[in-house]
């Protein structure tokens, strides 16, 4: 895997197959009075599209978080960490409701995660315009 920077468009081969491995992650958003808050989450990463993509039910913290800054976006990171090896992926941060794009997200969920969650009518996806990408390992 490459060592830090990492362009979050053209990955190298190690530093996508990391991603592809089943990994949890964690998702650090800001409060409102600036504070991080941290949170395991699934994480699927696609460097085509630049985005990394969350699922989550509508009413969580991290939704309202990114729902917070507003049209502009929430500043993010999503992190995973095997022994030595870490990946951190950063971005602008947008809650979709739209059904394609929670779909999508779900099937890459399932992909990822070799599982598929359970039904969640509140289910959204926070959708991670990547500017940024490290990694070591």
């Amino acid at each position: 895997m490459a060592s830090l920077p990492v362009d979050p468009r053209r990955p190298d081969a190690a530093y996508l197959r990391f991603w592809r491995e089943r990994h949890l992650c964690t998702l650090t958003t800001l409060r409102h009075d600036g504070t991080p808050h941290v949170v395991p989450v699934g994480v699927t990463y696609d460097p085509e599209a630049g985005l990394a993509r969350i699922i989550t039910g509508g009413a969580t913290a991290k939704a309202a978080h990114v729902r917070a800054a507003g049209p502009d976006g929430a500043r993010v990171a999503v992190c995973q960490v095997d022994g030595r090896r870490w990946a951190t992926l950063e971005g602008l941060a947008r809650v979709s409701t739209d059904p394609e794009r929670v779909a999508d997200a779900v099937r890459r969920y399932s992909e990822r995660y070799e599982r598929v969650p359970s039904p969640n009518p509140a289910r959204v996806v926070i959708e991670i315009e990547l500017t940024r990408a490290l990694g070591h390992g």
